[in-house]
């Protein structure tokens, strides 16, 4: 399905899976993102993050690797990520879909840290990340895990404070029709990096 003038698709796979491999993706979408929020007069790295996962429903392309994630009653992968406050992408990785939230936290907390130079303090999440093992891996990393936590009475959607900005970016997101995991990722970056280009080139006009 590429344009015609692009090169044969096997070829352009190919090189994309390279430069996956290589993390070309991940630094082009955290140079876009300490641009951003310069330009927005903010520090260069966020203080806060918030983190969630999200269920993507399996494709055949996804093969075994897929689970069942019995709360969503989906088969599939689920992506963790943990953005910024303003929903920017600095971590996310795919595990398959029976995989707990709170399992993750340890990565995510370090891997957080290890691209902000450890600026993080503070982790906005959900009640799949309550307990014990959630908040000491996350104080491991010097992070303080908030638990934003429902009304006891729900009725419809709920807009929670800190946690709209996660659900926003995974809202911008698609189906997994990829094998691998590290593709899954490598491909949402992708998609990052087209977002925040798109917010530089309107923050650029309106200055202009």
């Amino acid at each position: 399905m590429l344009p015609n003038d692009f090169p044969p698709w096997q070829a352009v796979h190919q090189q994309t899976l390279r430069w996956i491999a290589a993390d070309c993706f991940e630094a082009i979408v955290h140079d876009l993102r300490e641009v951003l929020r310069v330009a927005a007069g903010k520090k260069k790295y966020p203080s806060a993050v918030v983190m969630d996962s999200r269920t993507l429903r399996s494709s055949p392309e996804s093969g075994p690797r897929a689970g069942y994630d019995g709360h969503k009653k989906k088969r599939g992968s689920k992506l963790h990520m943990a953005v910024g406050t303003v929903g920017n992408l600095p971590v996310s990785h795919a595990t398959p879909a029976n995989e707990q939230d709170r399992a993750q936290m340890g990565k995510l907390a370090a891997e957080v840290q290890g691209i902000t130079d450890g600026k993080v303090k503070t982790a906005f999440a959900d009640q799949g990340y309550t307990g014990d093992a959630p908040a000491i891996q996350s104080a491991e990393n010097s992070i303080e895990l908030l638990v934003v936590k429902l009304a006891e009475a729900k009725r419809g959607f709920i807009l929670l404070p800190k946690r709209w900005v996660v659900e926003r970016s995974f809202s911008w997101l698609a189906r997994d029709y990829e094998r691998l995991p590290q593709t899954v990722t490598g491909l949402h970056l992708i998609a990052f990096a087209c977002i925040l280009l798109h917010r530089i080139m309107t923050l650029i006009a309106s200055s202009s």
